[in-house]
């Protein structure tokens, strides 16, 4: 069994920056691919980012391609989200999931674990 934790969301201005954590407990994730999800209120939950296994291979929405990056230090079991040039429409709980597979990674159904979400809100 896996228990993933997401920390680092808060309240941040538009333009600025929040780096989320995803911290894995249980087992290792180092061979799992991990994504990151997001749901604003009232909206579906959508996809974010994700980062294969070895963090070689990295997907993006495209809202987010060129603001965000994801990485991952399997020595710590954790994976990020470096979240850059923010704005008031990236205001949402922010999710990490863990994959055995790490095939159609932006789909939500693939997953095998779910962290319990993390709050990022940016004001204009």
């Amino acid at each position: 069994q896996v228990q993933l934790v997401e920390s680092g969301g808060g309240l941040v201005q538009a333009g600025g920056s929040l780096r989320l954590s995803c911290a894995a407990s249980g087992r290792t994730v180092s061979s799992y691919a991990v994504g990151w999800f997001r749901q604003a209120p009232g909206k579906e939950r959508e996809f974010v980012a994700a980062i294969n296994w070895s963090g070689a291979s990295t997907y993006y929405a495209d809202s987010v391609k060129g603001r965000f990056t994801i990485s991952r230090y399997n020595a710590k079991n954790t994976v990020y989200l470096q979240m850059n040039s923010l704005k008031p429409e990236d205001t949402a709980v922010y999710y990490c999931a863990a994959d055995r597979g790490g095939s159609r990674l932006a789909t939500m159904t693939v997953y095998d674990y779910w962290g319990q979400g993390t709050q990022v809100t940016v004001s204009s």
